[in-house]
C-alpha cells in the first residue's frame, strides 16, 4: 500500500519494514518489540511508533475501489487472508505503544 503513496517514499526501507513488522505484531497481540529486533534493525520501538501510527492510519482508511486484484489475490487462504484482516483501533494501538 504504502508504493502507491508518495508520502512513503521519503522513508528509508528498512524503518518502514521495521514499522509494518511492530505494527503486524501489535495487531496480533504476538508480543512487542524485543531487544534482538531492536538490535538486528538497529531502531527502538520509540523510533518506530510515528510510522506505524501513519501506517495504521494508511491502513484504516485506504479506498476500497482501488487494487480490487490486489486485494482479491491476498484474501486467499494461501497468502493467509491478509486482505481481510481489521486495521486496529487508533486509541488501542496508542496503549499498545505505549507499553513497548
Amino acid at each position: 500500500m504504502t508504493l502507491q503513496e508518495y508520502d512513503y517514499a521519503r522513508e528509508s526501507p528498512s524503518k518502514l519494514a521495521a514499522s509494518c513488522l511492530l505494527l503486524a505484531l501489535t495487531m496480533k497481540n504476538l508480543g512487542g518489540w524485543t531487544p534482538t529486533l531492536e538490535y538486528y534493525s538497529g531502531y527502538s520501538a520509540q523510533d518506530l511508533h510515528p510510522l506505524v501510527k501513519r501506517l495504521n492510519f494508511l491502513f484504516t482508511y485506504q479506498p476500497r475501489d482501488k487494487l480490487n486484484a490486489v486485494r482479491s489475490k491476498y484474501s486467499h487462504r494461501v497468502f493467509f487472508e491478509v486482505a481481510k484482516v481489521t486495521p486496529m483501533d487508533m486509541l488501542k494501538l496508542e496503549e499498545a505503544l505505549t507499553s513497548c
